[in-house]
Formats: C-alpha cells, structure tokens, sequence
C-alpha cells in the first residue's frame, strides 16, 4: 500500500489563541511568554520575525528587536483548551494519528486515495479545524514524516502541500540543511564547517563521512537529507518521567523559600503519581546557580507514590545538592523510573488515619483543584501546579518558564 502520512501544525499557535481572545491583537506584533528580564519567548508573531525575533529568544532581547511589540504572559489552560478541541476535530476524522506535541499532528491516511484521494480528505480536513475553531493551520503530505514535517515548514504560514512520491529527493534538495529534523545549532555549526550548506550537499556526500563527522546522528541526517526515513507513527506516549522547575526573577540565597519551593513541587509531583494509579522508584534535585553551572543529585527509593516518603528525600537531595552556598538561579524536581500501580501500604509504618487523609486531600485536589489544600511546609510556593494530566498520552504543554 502507498504510504500517505499527513502532518499538522497548527501555526504560531499561542499566538492565535490569544487573538480569538482579544481580536484588537490581530496582525500586531505579538509576543508570548514570559514577562520578566529572564523571561523566555514561547512563541511570536510573523509581523516580530522580521526584526529577527524567534522563539525560545530571551523576552528583553525580543523586546529590544521589536519595542513595538505587545507582550502577554503565556495561559496553558487556555492552550490546552484549543489544543484538545483540534485533538477531536482529528480523533473524529482520522483512523491513526500521533499527538506530537500541543500544536503538531502526524496522520496516516494511507489507503485513502481509493475513497476519497488523500490530499483531498487532508484539505477538507484542514478546512473543518479553521472553521470550527478559528485557528490557522498548515499540513504537508508526504510518504512519510520527515518529509511531511518539512513540507509543512515550507507551506506555512496557513498553507498546505503535497510531495508526490518519488519527489521526496528533488524536493529536499535545495533546502538548507537547518529544514533537516534533528539538526540543531551544534550540528549545523559542524556541517556548515565541512562546506554542507543545503540538503543537496548531504544527498551527494558518502554516508560513512556524516557517520564519522557526527556518530550515530550523521546516519539519520543522511537518510532523512534523502527522503528515506520513515519513523512509525505513535499514538500514545508512555510518560516514564514527570518534573517541573522554577526559575526566580531575582538570584536568592533564602533557603526556607528554596525549600519551600522544593517541598511544593514534590508534594505536587506526588499527587499527579496517585492521581493517574502510578508509582516512582528515583527521585532526583536540580539546582542551576547564578553563574549557570548546573547540579543534580538522585536516589532509588521503593516503588511510591507517597508524600511521607518522597518529600523528605527530597528536601534531603536538597541539602545534600546545595553546598556552595551561592545564590540560586533555577530548582526542581523530577521523577522517573516511573510505572503503573498503586501505593503499597508499610505494615510497619502506615497508618490508617494517614492512608485515609492522604484519600482525603487528594479528592478535595480533584473537586476544587490542585491548590485548594496544601501541606503547611509548601504554604508560599502557589504557583506550583499543573492544569492537565501528564498521563492523558499527550505530550506536555512547553512554555516559557514560569517565574516566582
């Protein structure tokens, strides 16, 4: 059977969330993300890219670039929002698709084109997401992912195309090689170095010297340089780790706010565990100081989902982690190891009062939300919390990071 594979992105999707809210912002420069002197873009407008405004660009930069340019603080609530309602416009229409990630879809349409001619279903398709709501998107079709990804890059903004078979090489060609997947600033910085500036270099270089210039990498560049990778669509992602971080508006030394911050963070984690029947086994404390050197410390514990187990090795990791006694740029929190099951009751140590008000809190979270109980040790750290579950199979909402 010939292989159709749709991809769907939806363009600048912050952005056009924020302008089916306030339609004033409509063709204004537009950023989103955060809005103190560390904060990060998460996304912008066409009308900033000209000023050379792009994403994941420090907010005081992009302001700087483009001054003209109105700044809002990111809503995951409100993009998880939109994001779900695309989700089952596609769940309805689609027989096999991969969420990708809160703005980015794959499908498989192979098969179609006997009924009703793939590209044909695609735009129809299409149509129906911007009617229903309101939101620009862009696909390419292709006979596989990676070709479908770039063709999309190349249709946008709000645009669709198709790659024929047997076109996917002649289409690459004079692309430059940052439209490749996987490669990033580092890799494009050695390519450009050996004289690589456009797919077509890499379609005529030997496929042993991208391996020897770039290790295991250079194997996947090439092939997908050449239209041939052909990655399977995933329809469920398997979370095997959950985390979170903060980084401060200002660089601090208060260990009882760190701790504080650490405490929420575990306590949080740990609800999101019981709330979606899952358990962890490592626990690991980041620490990033103000001069950017990076720290992490982990422990194995037993299987659990447990707030008297995980916070205090949390705190522990802690203070273990903070020797240097610097101030503090960015904490967090991670767990992995992480598998499904339900907290394992300790003869020895549990308690049913505790087991009951563990049930307790944990159903007060559920009814009124995340941060309408809260243990006295996290009682200052409120911006702690998630507005979805990480379990749901989708990927995680990517904003910039929040600021305390």
């Amino acid at each position: 059977m010939k292989k159709n594979i749709l991809h769907l992105d939806l363009d600048t999707f912050f952005v056009s969330c924020e302008r089916l809210i306030d339609s004033r912002l409509q063709k204004r420069p537009l950023l989103v993300g955060g809005t103190g002197d560390r904060g990060v873009v998460a996304a912008c407008s066409y009308e900033t890219r000209r000023f050379g405004v792009h994403s994941g660009m420090a907010m005081k930069v992009a302001r700087r670039l483009c001054p003209e340019a109105v700044v809002i603080r990111g809503n995951a609530s409100i993009y998880t929002k939109q994001s779900h309602l695309v989700t089952e416009i596609i769940k309805e229409k689609v027989p096999l698709f991969e969420k990708a990630s809160i703005d980015e879809f794959y499908a498989d349409l192979s098969g179609m084109d006997t009924f009703f001619g793939s590209y044909k279903y695609a735009s129809e398709l299409r149509a129906t997401i911007i009617r229903e709501t309101g939101l620009p998107i862009s696909f390419g079709l292709s006979a596989n992912k990676i070709v479908s990804k770039v063709a999309t890059g190349e249709a946008k903004p709000n645009n669709q195309l198709q790659i024929d078979p047997g076109f996917e090489k002649s289409f690459l060609a004079p692309l430059s090689i940052k439209k490749i997947p996987s490669v990033g600033t580092k890799t494009y910085q050695i390519l450009r170095n050996l004289g690589v500036d456009t797919v077509r270099v890499v379609q005529q270089m030997p496929v042993e010297m991208l391996v020897s210039a770039l290790g295991v990498n250079g194997r996947t560049i090439w092939k997908r340089a050449n239209g041939i990778d052909n990655p399977p669509l995933i329809p469920f992602h398997e979370r095997k780790s959950i985390s979170t971080e903060r980084t401060f508006t200002k660089d601090t030394i208060d260990v009882t706010k760190l701790r504080t911050t650490v405490f929420a963070m575990a306590e949080n984690l740990a609800y999101q565990l019981r709330k979606g029947e899952k358990l962890t086994a490592c626990i690991s404390v980041k620490i990033r100081y103000s001069d950017f050197n990076t720290y992490t410390k982990q422990h194995k514990i037993p299987y659990t989902s447990a707030d008297h187990v995980i916070i205090p090795k949390i705190l522990e990791l802690f203070d273990q982690l903070y020797q240097r006694r610097l101030l503090i740029r960015l904490v967090g929190v991670k767990f992995t190891h992480i598998v499904s099951g339900n907290y394992q009751i300790n003869l020895f140590d549990d308690t049913e009062e505790m087991l009951r008000l563990y049930h307790a809190m944990d159903t007060i979270r559920g009814k009124y939300g995340e941060l309408s109980i809260q243990k006295a040790g996290s009682i200052g750290a409120k911006t702690i919390g998630r507005f979805n579950n990480p379990f749901n199979g989708e990927p995680p909402v990517v904003l910039a990071h929040r600021k305390l």
